[in-house]
C-alpha cells in the first residue's frame, strides 16, 4: 500500500494537527471535528466514516481537562470512554483498524520502574480512569487495534507545558515547579510520525496479531517537571527566547483537583521490537518544537 488514508477523530489536537503536517502524496488525512462527530453523543456512527473510506482510523479525539474531569466526570466518560467504543465499533463494521491514543494516567505512579503494557493499571483520577475505559471498550469492540499510551505532549501549538513555560517567563523572572513527578516529554510531531508507521503497518498486515494490542510511546529518556522547564528555558535563551529561573517545589506545595502520577516513565521495548518505532530522546525533539516556537538556533559569530 503505497498510499494510506487516515480518518482522525478530534481537529484541534496536537496529535491531529501534526498528523495533518505529514499529509502529502503517499498519505491523506480527514480530520473529524465535533461537528462531523460528536465522541460524547450517541448512536451508530459507521455512516459518517464510510463515507471517507479510511484505511486506518485514529481515536485521537479526547476529553484532556485532568482537573475539570474530576467534576466533569460523566463528560469525560462518556467522550474517552463509550466515544472510543463506538469508534471502534464503527472501524470493526468497516473492518478497519483502529489506532486509540491513550495515556499515563492509566497506572497509580507508584514505584521507580518504567511502565510495561502488560502491568496493572490503577488510575487514580477521573481522567485516568475513562481513558481506561476507553482502552477496554476499544478491547472489547474489536481485536483489529492499537492502543498507543503517550505522556507529557506538547507541539508547536495548542495548550501545553512547553508553551505554558515560555508564555510565563515573559513576566516573571522565577518559576517553582514540580520535581518530584518523572515522566517523559513526548512531542507530537514525533507520535504522529509514528502513528503513521503503526498504521501502514496494521493495514499492509491485516492478520498479524503481533502487530495488534498496546503499545507505549514516548521520548527516550525520562525527567522531571522542573528539570523539564529548566531545558525550555536553555534552548529558549540559546535561541534568544524567554528564559526563568527555576525553583524545584514539591507536588503538595502545587495542590489541584486531580491527584497526577509520581511515576509516569513509560517502557517503549515493545513498540521498538513489534512496530520499528523508537522516537529520539526528548532532549533533541524539544529542539525541534523550540525552533518552532522561538526560532533556529543562532549560529555564533566566526
Amino acid at each position: 500500500m503505497s498510499r494510506l488514508r487516515l480518518v482522525i477523530t478530534g481537529s484541534e489536537g496536537q496529535v491531529t494537527r501534526a498528523l495533518q503536517a505529514l499529509a502529502g502524496p503517499d498519505l491523506e488525512v480527514v480530520a473529524f471535528g465535533r461537528e462531523t462527530f460528536d465522541l460524547a453523543a450517541e448512536g451508530d456512527a459507521t455512516d459518517v466514516f464510510a463515507r471517507e473510506k479510511p484505511d486506518v482510523i485514529v481515536n485521537a479525539g479526547a476529553y484532556t481537562a485532568v482537573d475539570k474531569a474530576e467534576s466533569e466526570r460523566e463528560l469525560a466518560f462518556a467522550v474517552n470512554g463509550r466515544g472510543a467504543g463506538r469508534v471502534a465499533q464503527t472501524a470493526a463494521a468497516l473492518n478497519v483498524p483502529v489506532i486509540q491514543i491513550s495515556t499515563d494516567y492509566v497506572f497509580d505512579g507508584a514505584g521507580q520502574e518504567p511502565w510495561r503494557e502488560d502491568d496493572a493499571t490503577g488510575p487514580i483520577g477521573a481522567y485516568g480512569a475513562s481513558k481506561l475505559a476507553g482502552e477496554e471498550a476499544v478491547r472489547a469492540k474489536t481485536p483489529d487495534h492499537a492502543i498507543l499510551r503517550t505522556s507529557w505532549v506538547y507541539a508547536p501549538w495548542g495548550a501545553n507545558f512547553v508553551k505554558t513555560m515560555l508564555r510565563l517567563a515573559e513576566t516573571r523572572p522565577e518559576l517553582r515547579v514540580v520535581a518530584d513527578q518523572w515522566g517523559t516529554p513526548t512531542s507530537a510531531l514525533d507520535i504522529a510520525e509514528a502513528i503513521v508507521l503503526v498504521a501502514r503497518n496494521l493495514a499492509q498486515r491485516p492478520t498479524d496479531a503481533n502487530l495488534r494490542g498496546t503499545f507505549h510511546l514516548t521520548s527516550q529518556g525520562e525527567t522531571t517537571w522542573a528539570d523539564f522547564a529548566r531545558e525550555i528555558f536553555a534552548q529558549s535563551l540559546a535561541r534568544g527566547g524567554p528564559s526563568a529561573t527555576v525553583t524545584s517545589i514539591p507536588g503538595i506545595d502545587y495542590p489541584t483537583p486531580a491527584r497526577r502520577p509520581a511515576n509516569s516513565r513509560l517502557s517503549t521495548a515493545k513498540l521498538a521490537a513489534v512496530h520499528g518505532a523508537r522516537l529520539p530522546h526528548w532532549r533533541e525533539s524539544l529542539a525541534r518544537v523550540m525552533d518552532a516556537l522561538v526560532g533556529a538556533k543562532a549560529t555564533p559569530a566566526a
